[in-house]
């Protein structure tokens, strides 16, 4: 998908996961968490795509998971990232997962 959309270019919004290195592996809440992080996609429907993907190969260097979405602009993250739904879940996810991101427009 190109990141340009009546001559404006979308964001996007990548955020990577790994379980935080001290809490032992919980797969019925970790199960629950992805779900629920699939799932905010239905409550933030101004997200352009929303992608969860699981890393497949086992190696120290890699996180779990890969949340990939693209919004219209940057007022449309900020809108992501204020919404009761994505705060809330955002919360839980701190006690099991730790995570970086990478907003950007492609060039």
């Amino acid at each position: 998908m190109s990141c340009v959309l009546e001559g404006r270019k979308l964001i996007r919004h990548l955020v990577m996961f790994r379980r935080l290195r001290d809490v032992a592996p919980q797969r019925e809440i970790e199960i629950a968490l992805v779900e629920r992080m699939r799932d905010l996609s239905e409550q933030i429907d101004f997200a352009r795509t929303w992608r969860l993907s699981a890393n497949e190969l086992d190696r120290p260097i890699c996180w779990d998971y890969v949340l990939e979405s693209v919004f219209d602009d940057s007022a449309a993250v900020q809108r992501f990232l204020q919404h009761p739904a994505h705060v809330a879940l955002a919360a839980e996810l701190r006690s099991y997962f730790e995570w970086a991101v990478c907003d950007y427009t492609e060039t």
